[in-house]
């Protein structure tokens, strides 16, 4: 078979491209790693270049494994060794260089390479070994800083230090320098930076890979950072092509540090002549494709392109709106059953999100249903660390001799107890066979006073246990010092929204099992929120293999494509996320991510909201995403009525299929707590409205108000504080 068959026009020309600079924009499912294969293996079989010739960059293992594969595939054996090309991670490349120059880059031959965990604990040596305050410079902050000075290309003597807080950090990033080099390792970021900085200082050997590599290949452009491209920039030189394939579309790791400027950076400072951009979609459906343009083209400054394909425009992308996040994820919960029942396999329905914490309803809602699911890139909500460290908390307050949970949060914030006090405070209750917080008094000293003190946190805590669930689970959070301890925390912000959604759990839980929490029996209570949290985390977790709903972020799935898809909980504030609004551009990388995540699905789609949400255990009245209003009305199918929207003139209740409660339509003639159809009232978030239509019965009776410009509300009547007008 031909290498060129069946490549459209715009990849063929990509591939049979002249040796020059190329920018090549590939859309979602275009078929890019395709291009980057065939590329590689059309230069070696034309002879224009030999294997080690080549330089091939990927941003993960798996797609460097996967185009290694296609390539021994696609070349003959006599076209030379495949395997031995330079094709791999930029670490996995600064790797292999640094290894063959260890003694120019200054290293020993068999240095070691830590991982993010082997860092900490390096890190924590070394504040230990100057008596620095942990607790003023958390390990895991100060790790943080130093990554990100290297991942900007500086080393100590080249950071600005503004303030003595910032003079301490540079200090202890040198001596977490030296501290590295005499015992022969690097982290992660050390490999990119110690590589640049070889070739950079080091003319014969920079000007020897300059000349090997006469071929420099780079996927996913968008995501590389500054120093990536440096890196790049040095082995290209004045000779190499540059084949840089990307979609600035696709770029939402600002946060972590890939810079979308690079792309246009690219164009201008290597004269890029040939921009081809790869717009014919194999994976999705048209509305699918119509939808996610119609959403991106409001990013200024884009490269620009737009996707489409040939396989017709399918069904209408599904909007619903329900009345709370449980109601939403209840709809979620039907929809995949009618799905199944259809024929659909559970493991091509991924349910996205744009936090970890939003995932918490969901599952909750999976397990009632018995449905299998696996939650991709991640843990799932009741197995989170920080979620096991709050629930150990609330397990003690249950029962302090619970030796489990004492011994996981015991030292944890950190408060001084280390290993050898634990582990004399456990020889202390084996001998008078009691609990560890039993044996407490048994030990003296320091290590008995900081003990002492966990014992004295306790009591507290278990002085609130009289408290409503949601609020003692508040006041465990606050007092235990874990709110505080990841609110200090570089990226504790998805940690801290794990644990707010577990006071929603609290709240939600309370209100499922009809808890008043004025009985003055919540302890019970409390032992039974625990029984539950326990049995989620164990049940439904389906195994490898099985048929099981896939839910991830939005984040997660980049990369990844499904038949069908839900997109959940597009509201304000929460996806775009309310940070976006104060950063930087932060309201486009929202919108890249929201593109990402519309062509995740190949022929159904699904985008979700709800009136109110959970938040802090008290219930937040939302409006619908500004993305939203980016889909053109003419690819939607809206299973709800649209805000606004009327039949006879009277929007009627939602449906009982998606609602999960009974209804029969509006009532327009129907009372309601005092209140009426027609009757003009006023609510304290959206104004001046009149309600239109009555559902329910006895505590449970809700009425939808039209508030004009604020759109059409269905409020519960127990809760919304609406007033007559």
């Amino acid at each position: 078979m031909n290498l060129l068959d069946g490549l459209n026009a715009p990849q063929l020309a990509a591939v049979t491209l002249p040796p020059q600079h190329a920018l090549i924009l590939a859309g979602a499912g275009s078929g890019k790693t395709r291009v980057l294969t065939t590329r590689i293996a059309w230069l070696i079989s034309t002879s224009q270049v030999t294997p080690a010739g080549v330089l091939a960059v990927t941003f993960t293992n798996k797609a460097a494994k996967e185009m290694q594969s296609r390539l021994a595939a696609m070349l003959p054996i006599n076209m030379g060794n495949v395997r031995g090309m330079w094709l791999g991670t930029f670490h996995g490349l600064c790797n292999r260089m640094l290894r063959a120059h260890h003694r120019d880059a200054g290293l020993p031959q068999l240095f070691q390479i830590m991982d993010s965990s082997d860092q900490q604990a390096a890190v924590k040596r070394l504040l230990k070994s100057l008596n620095v305050d942990d607790e003023k410079y958390p390990p895991r902050e100060l790790t943080f800083f130093i990554n990100a000075q290297k991942e900007a290309g500086f080393r100590p003597a080249a950071v600005e230090a503004w303030d003595e807080w910032t003079r301490k950090k540079v200090e202890l990033y040198q001596a977490y320098e030296a501290q590295c080099q005499r015992e022969g390792v690097v982290d992660f970021p050390e490999l990119l930076l110690r590589c640049f900085e070889l070739l950079e200082r080091n003319e014969p050997l920079r000007r020897h890979y300059q000349q090997r590599f006469q071929h420099i290949l780079v996927d996913e452009f968008q995501d590389t950072n500054r120093l990536q491209y440096a890196w790049l920039k040095l082995l290209a030189g004045e000779h190499a092509s540059m084949f840089a394939v990307g979609d600035d579309d696709q770029s939402i790791y600002g946060f972590r540090g890939a810079d979308i400027g690079n792309m246009r950076d690219f164009e201008r400072e290597f004269k890029v002549a040939n921009l081809i951009r790869l717009e014919q979609n194999y994976r999705s459906h048209g509305n699918i494709l119509d939808a996610a343009n119609a959403i991106i083209k409001n990013n200024p400054q884009r490269l620009g392109k737009n996707l489409w394909t040939e396989a017709g425009s399918g069904e209408p992308v599904r909007v619903h709106e329900s009345y709370s996040d449980s109601d939403e994820a209840r709809f979620i919960v039907e929809e995949v059953k009618a799905l199944t029942r259809e024929g659909h396999s559970r493991a091509e329905i991924a349910l996205l999100y744009r936090s970890n914490a939003q995932s918490r309803a969901l599952e909750h809602a999976l397990f009632n249903a018995g449905l299998p699911y696996r939650v991709y890139g991640g843990l799932r909500f009741f197995e989170r660390a920080e979620i096991k460290h709050a629930l150990s908390y609330l397990r003690l307050v249950g029962n302090s001799n619970d030796d489990t949970a004492f011994a996981r949060v015991v030292n944890f914030p950190a408060r001084g107890i280390g290993a050898r006090t634990l582990e004399n405070l456990q020889d202390a209750a084996m001998i008078r066979q009691c609990s560890l917080h039993d044996a407490i008094p048994d030990l003296t000293g320091k290590a008995g006073n900081s003990l002492a003190a966990f014992s004295q946190l306790i009591s507290r805590l278990r002085e609130a246990a009289q408290l409503p669930l949601p609020e003692l689970v508040e006041h465990v959070l606050d007092l235990s010092g874990l709110r505080d301890f990841y609110r200090n925390e570089k990226e504790g912000q998805d940690r801290l929204a794990n644990l707010d959604e577990l006071v929603n759990a609290a709240a939600s839980f309370v209100a499922e099992a009809g808890i008043a929490g004025e009985d003055g029996e919540l302890s019970g209570d409390l032992i039974s929120f625990l029984a539950h949290a326990s049995l989620e985390a164990g049940e439904h977790q389906a195994g490898e293999g099985d048929d099981a709903l896939q839910l991830m972020t939005v984040h997660s799935a980049k990369g990844l494509e499904f038949n069908v898809v839900f997109i959940s909980g597009l509201e304000e504030g929460l996806f775009p996320h309310e940070n976006s609004k104060l950063e930087d551009k932060g309201m486009e990388e929202e919108r890249r991510l929201m593109y990402v995540a519309v062509t995740r699905a190949r022929t159904r789609l699904y985008l979700t909201f709800a009136q109110t949400r959970m938040l802090h255990g008290q219930t937040r009245y939302n409006l619908p995403s500004s993305f939203l209003d980016e889909v053109p009305q003419e690819l939607v199918k809206w299973l709800t009525p649209r805000a606004g929207q009327t039949y006879d003139g009277v929007p009627p209740a939602p449906t009982g299929n998606h609602q999960g409660r009974s209804q029969s339509g509006s009532r327009r003639n129907a009372s309601a707590g005092g209140f009426h159809v027609g009757q003009s009232v006023t609510h304290p978030k959206f104004g001046l409205g009149v309600i239109i239509s009555a559902d329910g019965g006895g505590n449970d009776v809700r009425v939808q108000v039209n508030f004009g410009s604020n759109g059409m509300k269905w409020l519960a009547l127990s809760m919304a504080r609406l007033e007559p007008v």
